[in-house]
This record gives structure tokens, sequence and C-alpha cells, in this order.
């Protein structure tokens, strides 16, 4: 069995679970070499995971989250600005503050009829064809519009910028030399639009909002713009596209849970979106660095090493959960940590369950007879795990439109 998490073939038909669980049992903190740096500690156990994530002090995420130590322009930092990712807090808590606001419980609440309009929408566009790809028409489309409307972005701007996100999240062998760079400064060229478009004819939209912003009595410079628009670009849509058509295809896989999430869907879709976050999460790791010597367990760690948090391993520990490879939609309790935790929790987590729900909803209810045609083709990283591609084929319907 391969055990190189940096290899993308380990990922190739998405998270690899049979290694995870072979690594929990004899490796739970597991040395994984790196041909161009110093390598890095893999960890597949919940308990671990948790802790690491809610240590700031001993596990900085600093300089990156990733794993390598890529080359300047492609690592969270531009000039002397650094990505809220890369923060620790307070730093991280000052910027994070600038943005909570819309992402709070409340707030994504007051979004939930917007969002079901737009799924109503979504569905509306392929439903008289009776089939589609279900990536890039229907789960792709959500955070495309959400994040659009957020930023006072067109809904064609925020599809393409989408597309560039997969880009970037592609295992650079599997690209064109220079892609993944390329993809970046194609994404710093339209955030210098917005720059210019929000300071001429500001507007109530959370760009203009970050633009006219202060942390400690200053506004945010160009390039620190440029990063948090990034990043609410790249990780606005990861989550919900990739929970979308992972889970999609793990409910075609289990058929007696969706039978049972059919039987009233209603009052067991927040149960089912939950255990689908935990069996299909989507994203893949985040990067620590220890700020010193330490300990996991009984392996030691030297100050300045890579500390890996494999979140897909973490939601399968049988230590953590009953029958962790069964699909198991009225899983309760269902503490998984598909969003991450401690101080870097995904801020969008609350918006992005609405999302799922409305889509979730409007598939389930309104593309009858769904299947799948082919077997998906995974996307080419080993940091987010979804397919890149997912063609269905269902009866066609009618639109419903706005009511």
């Amino acid at each position: 069995m391969g055990q190189d998490f940096l290899d993308v073939a380990t990922f190739a038909d998405g998270h690899p679970h049979a290694l995870y669980k072979d690594l929990r049992e004899t490796s739970p903190v597991y040395w994984n070499p790196e041909p161009n740096g110093p390598g890095f500690w893999a960890l597949t156990r919940y308990a671990d995971v948790y802790a690491v994530d809610h240590d700031f002090q001993n596990y900085s995420s600093g300089p990156t989250i990733m794993i390598p130590d890529p080359p300047p322009g492609q690592t969270g930092a531009l000039g002397e600005a650094t990505m809220m990712l890369m923060m620790d807090p307070p730093q991280h808590t000052a910027f994070r503050k600038l943005i909570r606001a819309e992402f709070t419980r409340p707030a994504a609440a007051q979004r939930g009829l917007r969002l079901h309009d737009l799924a109503r929408q979504i569905v509306d566009a392929v439903i008289e064809k009776g089939e589609c790809d279900f990536v890039a028409e229907v789960a792709g489309e959500m955070p495309s519009y959400v994040i659009a409307e957020l930023m006072g972005l067109p809904l064609d701007d925020g599809r393409e910028l989408y597309k560039l996100t997969e880009i970037i999240h592609s295992a650079p062998e599997t690209l064109p030399p220079g892609a993944g760079g390329q993809a970046v400064g194609k994404m710093f060229a339209y955030g210098m639009q917005v720059i210019a478009e929000k300071r001429a004819r500001p507007a109530d939209d959370l760009a203009t909002r970050l633009l006219q912003a202060e942390v400690d009595g200053k506004r945010l410079t160009d390039p620190e713009f440029l990063l948090f628009f990034l990043l609410l670009i790249d990780a606005g849509g990861d989550t919900t596209r990739n929970l979308l058509s992972a889970g999609l295809l793990a409910l075609h896989e289990n058929p007696d849970q969706l039978a049972w999430l059919m039987a009233d869907l209603p009052a067991r879709l927040p149960s089912a979106r939950e255990e689908l976050l935990r069996y299909t999460s989507p994203v893949i790791y985040m990067r620590r660095t220890a700020t010193r010597d330490t300990r996991i367990g009984e392996t030691a760690i030297k100050g300045g090493d890579k500390v890996v948090m494999y979140f897909g391993a973490a939601n399968r520990d049988p230590e953590k959960f009953d029958r962790p490879d069964a699909l198991d939609l009225s899983r309760d309790p269902n503490e998984h940590i598909a969003f991450g935790g401690g101080p870097h929790v995904c801020l969008g987590q609350h918006l992005a369950r609405i999302e799922i729900d409305a889509i979730l909803a409007e598939v389930l209810t309104r593309m009858k007879t769904l299947e799948i045609v082919a077997p998906p083709e995974w996307l080419a990283s080993t940091f987010i795990s979804g397919p890149k591609s997912l063609n269905v084929r269902f009866r066609p319907g009618v639109k419903v439109g706005t009511p």
C-alpha cells in the first residue's frame, strides 16, 4: 500500500480510507518524506487532529497552511501582506472580525429564502434536459451565485473565478507548467478591478465594506484586500461544491439511506447533511508548523516541524465514531470536523449548511429517478476531495420559477 500523501494518485478515487485505517492503527503520527522539502508529520487520529487544530500556541498557521513551502507569489503572502488563513491570534482574530458579521448563524439564516430561490433557479436551468454534469451545472453554481452576490460581482464573473479555484487546487504536476501561478495572477488582476470599481462606486456589499474597514486604525492595503478576495472566492465554494457532488454519490451508493432520508426529507435533512459532511470530508488537510519542541502521543515533534491534519481520516476514526465507514444519516451525536476547529474553524460553515440544504432539497424532490451514468472523475488534488465531474440522468421535469 502506497503511503505518500504528496502523490496525487493516492487521492485518485477520493479519500484513501484503507491507508488512513492502516496508519491510525500502526503509525498515527506518520513521517511522510518530501522530495523537495524536509518532510512532515501526518496525523490520522481524531484526538490528535482536534488537539492540534485548537492549539495555536504550539502549532502555528504560518508561514502557510499548505504542505509545500511554495515559491513567492504562490503562498499566503503578497509583499508584506499575509492571508488570514496563515495568521495566528491575535492578528487572525482582528482580521476575522472584519467579515465575521456576514457569516454568523443569524446572518446566514437571513439569506435562507434567497438561497432557496437560487437553488430553485439552478435546478430550473437543467430540469428540462433530463441530464447534466452535476458538478458544473448544479453543485458549483450555488457557491458561485452566493459569493458573487456577497461581493457585489456579476454572476458570470463568479463562475469564471470558480474555474480558477479548481486550477489553484489541482496538483501542479497535473497541470501545464505555471498554470497554478497564472490562475492566482488572474484572480489578483480581477481583484484589482474590484478595488477600482468599489472605490469609485461604493455599494452595499462585502467588497466595499472590506475596502472601508480598518485593522488597528488602518485601512486594508491593496495586497491585503487581494488576499482576502482570494480567500473568500477560494474557500467559499470548496465545501459546498464538493459536499454536494460527493454527497450525491454517497447517497446513490447507499440506497437504503437515501430511502430513509426521503421518507421525511424536511425533518431528516439536517442530520443527513452533517453525516454527509463527515463521510465525504471535502477538505483533505490543513498544515500547521510546530513553534517549539513538543509531543503528539509518543512522538517527539521538533520546533519548525510541519504537522498535517487529515480531516477525512479523523472523521473515520473508530475511537470517535461508531461504525465509522458506514453512512448513517441518523448518526447522533456527530462531532465531525469537516469544517476544522479552533480559531480557524470555517467562517462560512453556517452559510454552507444552508446552501447544502437548499440544493439537496431541490435535487432530491425534483430530479426524479436520478442515476449516475458514468464513474466520477475526481479532482486531481491532494488538498481538496470531490468529483471534478459527475454525469447524471433523470426524468425531465418542468421549471417552477420563483414563487
